[in-house]
């Protein structure tokens, strides 16, 4: 390939697939940018990903853009249609990777003469395989840590090698590093799935077992343990001609021994000497100028104070890819990474790549910063109650949220009100024994605020350092804060305003009223009280006369900064901002450059992702920015996740990287004179977000409406007993049900509906604590155990709709006429969250005239709402009635499959219906697509040890992906390949009948799933084993059809593909009988629709 140029050739870039556990939205960010960058210079561009989520996969980001499977099969007829000259590996993550060496290795790409574009294969080997990695850094010279490997022979298999030897190889392997603890890591996966720091000899037997069935290349590696080091990584870019730069360092606050990726990540780092950092700074240009690494890469290291003036460090391992890593350090610095990336992949040199933010630099310029920057993860432990969340070097956590300030407190204060993380514990119950053993020396997500609570109590610094082996200037830092909360709590609100408390968390700490979004977050919770709702006046005085507009007479105020990668040496012109607490006589210098002249919108963004609220949301967002644009109206973006499109700096008109709350969010309102303000794109995070900031526009004075749909209208329609009465008036059909607040009136209320009846909280949103139940017992132990009723805390009772079919429609409203996006229907019955079932579009079940009601419902509750924007209804068909189960006027994380399916961008619609344009005079209409595509959903239990497998009312996944065919079978079946558990073909079936029925189908024939299972595998049932486990450890079984819990989590355990419901068994199995049948990729833009209306 040209060395200078792209012109003319085509290269093929592979995308990361679903969002999981280790692998999030950073790629799609990635993906973006590095499609921008190959067709700036010329190149054309093939996409192939798997998930419709993205923004990566809009047919305009691409010349030919595919939602494929990332599987060999299904990029080898890509390679075949496109015949790339190129492909980028090191751009689709850990996925991305290791399907470019597979491609290599079956000789794929050698059949079709494609060149692997900028790292090489051999790096890639050499940095997954963990023994040749360590024989390059000695080679070099570079200290790491004491290491073996324990690999399968060629005719060995993990069922069948002899157990004596094995065992003796892992205890040769402890003696080799030095003794117990050790940890051992597995090769080609990612988010360090399969390692973990282990000080027991049968725990690593087990360990390496699994983890060389996890392995790509079956090895696993034993290292000595360097638990306890303060773990650092580095962001280096390479080129052709060996120049590189540092872009920045990153420190962990939690030590070595906690993933990255699970730890509060700090840049620049605040504890290494310099001596310490310089030496660290030659290892990692040492490191990946030996590795050969053209590209972006992450490398990290360990280090701990030896005495010497630069303490003591290990080369830890390296990425030689962009990463989770890379996606914070870009938005950390405002250097982007994968842009840059790709194009070194083409040839270019560093010098030759333009500083976009700049203008005047390059990219051969290393990155300086004038502020701190603080990463929180976010885990799903409110999903998740039976899983232990202790950190761990496997990750667990699904998002994050990253925060900017000028200094170290700042920055997390703003980063813990960014992730929206409610502690788990109500630190008041807690006696001091608990507190230290549970809460500081175990490391888990409720940590932090452990440690306010220590200093709360009068715990000292050392005592705090010797509990949680944090460093000691991390610890002093934490002690500030807990020091400015008491201030403002004994009457002195200047600590807190001057260390980065926002107004509203002063004004309640001081005792005055809490009017905001996530204040549980706060230290000292419990001398917070945080209404449901806020009241209209969103500052009134509290007992003392404290109030918000006092605080905001104090001698600090919030000046909006620039991040413009060189600390303010040369000017910068990219709208990228944060703010920072500075003197109210330094705010007039503000460095916002927006023009408050024009007509502008702010869109607020979801934050981080987590189980409910995943990428989706951050899709509907960016095509809102888009749209507004497109229409000739600037858009500002508020947002806190550094994986997504949103804040790239060049998505929007200006950038406020800042936490979703009311004060914050009416801030940027105020700086930038918006005219409106979007909350329906940002999921639940933005949705919450409306009314405090509603009132809080007002309370400021300031001319600025919450766009489309009114928040009083979103209100009535998350108002159970409101949007209950609406539907009555409207006589359209719900499923029966009440509100209970004591354990007898559920009971009456349940023997009123009879069994079995659906459960949940009426004060949590998301299927959270949501059950369905079939007896008196199971009731009674659901509110004693599970929600705890009470008078404030009711739960509502509803009637299950059994076996009826459940529907979505994602639709667009204009205030009069109604656009229908997509009708899907779901896979799973009654009875499984909509988030976690999967579906299909168009349906195949329901009548014309079921499809016509369908309709009409959707048009009636959208004209009822007032809805102007979005609008998505979820609907159950039974015996030809459709009820309404919820609907929702605002964005769903349905509306990218939907757009996808269809072609119709109605999240684009919708924001310019929202800026006043009618569906008519954007000549928007409907389509049908001829194609069946179905979404699946990708579950995280193989990374959370302890969960229920099985699917339910409470949404338990994380991503999902799309499989498009002629066929429902074979869309079902290429859905399957997509989420990475392909359906086996044949083999030995397990089939659990009785458990597979299910409580309310016990009467249902499954004789067709026998049947089908017996055409195609070997028929088994439990009575066939003596010894079930050992049979399935032993992988004597293929495929498992059951609902039973114990068994599930095994084949979780042993990676066995397993159906554990009667939809989703049979849909397996009719995808089975397409296995023969053509894969038929098809580019996005080139799958047929028809122009009709649904239901018309």
């Amino acid at each position: 390939m040209s060395d200078q140029t792209a012109e003319d050739r085509t290269i093929l870039l592979i995308g990361s697939g679903p969002i999981q556990i280790g692998q999030a939205a950073e790629f799609d960010y990635s993906g973006a940018q590095a499609c921008r960058a190959l067709q700036e210079e010329g190149a054309r561009v093939v996409l192939v990903n798997s998930n419709p989520a993205t923004i990566m996969t809009d047919s305009e980001m691409a010349d030919k853009v595919y939602v494929e499977p990332i599987t060999v099969e299904a990029i080898s007829e890509i390679i075949a249609e496109e015949n790339p000259d190129g492909v980028i590996a090191g751009l689709g993550g850990q996925t991305g990777l290791n399907v470019t060496a597979e491609l290599a290795e079956e000789g794929v790409l050698d059949e079709y003469d494609v060149d692997i574009m900028g790292t090489p294969l051999d790096t890639i080997y050499a940095t997954e395989d963990r023994d040749l990695f360590r024989q390059r850094m000695e080679n070099i010279g570079e200290p790491v840590a004491a290491s073996t490997t324990i690999s399968l022979d060629e005719d060995e298999s993990v069922t069948d090698f002899d157990e004596e030897n094995f065992r003796d190889r892992v205890e040769a392997a402890v003696e080799e590093v030095g003794g117990l603890p050790v940890i051992a890591r597995t090769t080609y996966t990612l988010g360090g799935s399969g390692s973990g720091v282990v000080d027991d000899f049968e725990e690593l037997v087990e360990r390496v077992r699994r983890g060389l069935r996890l392995s790509r290349n079956s090895e696993v590696l034993v290292t000595e343990s360097i638990e306890g080091w303060v773990e650092l990584e580095y962001e280096v870019m390479r080129d052709a001609d060996d120049s590189c730069i540092i872009i920045c360092n990153m420190e962990n606050i939690d030590p070595m021994g906690i993933h990255t990726g699970e730890s509060t990540v700090v840049t620049p780092s605040q504890v290494i000497p310099d001596e310490g950092h310089q030496a660290m700074r030659d290892s990692a240009l040492k490191v990946i100028r030996e590795l050969g690494i053209q590209g972006g890469c992450n490398i990290q290291h360990a280090w701990r104070d030896d005495g010497t003036p630069g303490g003591e460090y290990r080369v830890v391992e390296v990425n030689p890819r962009v990463s989770r890593s890379s996606a914070l350090a870009s938005k950390a610095t405002g250097y982007p990474i994968a842009r840059v990336t790709a194009k070194v992949a083409l040839g270019k040199r560093l010098h030759e790549i333009d500083n976009e933010i700049t203008g005047e630099t390059t990219a051969a310029f290393e990155p300086a910063i004038d502020y701190v920057v603080t990463k929180v993860p976010r885990w799903p432990k409110d999903k998740f109650g039976d899983v232990d969340f202790e950190l761990s070097t496997a990750m667990k956590s699904t998002g994050e949220a990253m925060a900017i300030g000028r200094t170290f407190e700042e920055s997390l204060l703003k980063a813990l009100r960014s992730s929206e993380y409610d502690p788990a514990v109500d630190f008041s119950a807690v006696d001091d024994g608990t507190l230290e053993s549970e809460y500081l020396v175990r490391a888990t997500p409720d940590r932090p605020y452990a440690i306010f609570e220590a200093f709360a109590r009068g715990y000292t610094t050392e005592e705090v350092v010797a509990l949680t082996d944090i460093h000691e200037w991390y610890v002093e830092r934490f002690g500030n804060v807990s020091s400015a909360a008491e201030a403002a709590m004994a009457g002195d609100p200047g600590p807190a305003t001057e260390l980065g408390f926002t107004n509203q968390e002063v004004t309640a700490l001081a005792g005055g009223e809490f009017n905001d979004t996530h204040a549980s977050w706060l230290p000292a919770t419990l001398h917070v009280e945080t209404g449901d709702e806020p009241d209209e006046e969103v500052a009134t005085d509290g007992g003392d006369g404290v109030s918000v507009e006092t605080v905001e007479e104090s001698s600090v105020g919030r000046r909006f900064k620039q991040v413009d990668t060189c600390a303010g040496e040369f000017e910068a012109s990219t709208p990228y901002y944060y703010s920072a607490r500075e003197p109210l006589s330094d705010i007039a210098r503000d460095e916002v450059q927006v023009d408050r002249d024009v007509e502008s919108v702010v869109v607020v963004g979801g934050g981080p992702i987590r189980i409910g609220q995943g990428v989706e949301f951050d899709y509907c967002a960016v095509h809102a920015v888009r749209a507004l644009r497109e229409a000739g109206i600037d858009a500002h973006v508020v947002n806190n996740n550094p994986e997504t499109v949103s804040t790239d700096y060049d998505t929007s008109d200006g950038l406020f990287f800042e936490p979703v709350t009311a004060e914050e969010v009416a801030d940027v309102v105020e700086k930038t004179n918006a005219d409106g303000v979007m909350v329906q794109f940002g999921g639940q995070t933005s949705v919450n977000v409306g009314e405090p900031l509603e009132a809080e526009l007002e309370r400021r004075g300031l001319d600025c409406a919450i766009m489309g749909t009114g928040v009083e209208a979103m209100d009535l329609a998350e108002d159970r007993d409101r949007f209950n009465a609406l539907m009555d008036e409207m006589d359209i059909s719900q499923p029966e049900g009440g509100t209970a607040t004591s354990e007898a009136e559920a009971l009456d209320l349940a023997s009123d509906l009879g069994y079995p009846v659906l459960v949940r909280p009426s004060y949590v949103l998301g299927g959270r604590a949501m059950d369905v139940v079939y007896s008196d017992e199971e009731l009674k132990w659901y509110i004693e155990e599970a929600v705890r009723v009470s008078p404030d805390k009711p739960i509502l009772v509803d009637e299950f709709l059994a076996d009826a079919v459940e529907l979505d429609v994602d639709a667009v409203a204009d205030g009069e006429s109604v656009l229908i996006g997509g009708v899907m229907e779901h896979v799973e019955s009654a009875g499984v969250h909509s988030g976690d079932s999967a579906c299909m579009i168009p349906p195949r079940s329901l009548s014309e005239d079921t499809l016509a009601r369908v309709r009409e419902v959707t048009e009636d509750i959208a004209r009822a709402l007032d809805t102007v924007g979005l609008l998505n209804v979820q609907l159950a068909v039974r015996d030809g009635e459709v009820y309404v189960l919820e609907a929702n006027p605002r964005s769903s994380r349905t509306v990218p499959f939907v757009s996808k399916a269809t072609g119709v961008p109605i999240a684009k619609l919708a924001a310019k219906v929202m800026a006043g344009a009618t569906l008519e005079a954007l000549s928007a209409h409907e389509q049908v697509p001829e194609h069946v595509s179905v979404k699946e959903v990708v579950l995280p239990f193989d990374r959370l040890p302890g969960a229920d497998p099985r699917l339910g009312p409470e949404m338990k996944s994380t991503g999902e992906v799309m499989g498009t065919a002629r066929s429902f079978g074979k869309a079902y079946l290429k859905a399957q390949d997509a989420v990475g558990k392909p359906i086996p073909r044949d083999g030995t079936a397990l089939v659990d009948v009785e458990t597979l029925r299910g409580l309310s189908q016990k009467r249902e024939d499954l004789s067709d799933i026998e049947e089908s299972v017996e055409r195609n595998f070997e028929f088994t049932t439990p009575d066939d084993y003596e010894d079930l486990e050992g049979a399935l450890q032993d992988g004597e079984i293929d495929l498992i059809l059951s609902r039973d819990r114990d068994l599930l989590e095994v084949a979780v355990d042993e990676e066995i593909t397993y159906f554990s419901t009667v939809p989703s068994a049979r849909a397996s199995l009719e995808a089975i009988e397409t296995a023969d049948e053509p894969l038929d990729v098809l580019a996005l833009s080139e799958r047929p629709t028809e122009r009709r209306d649904w239901g018309a």
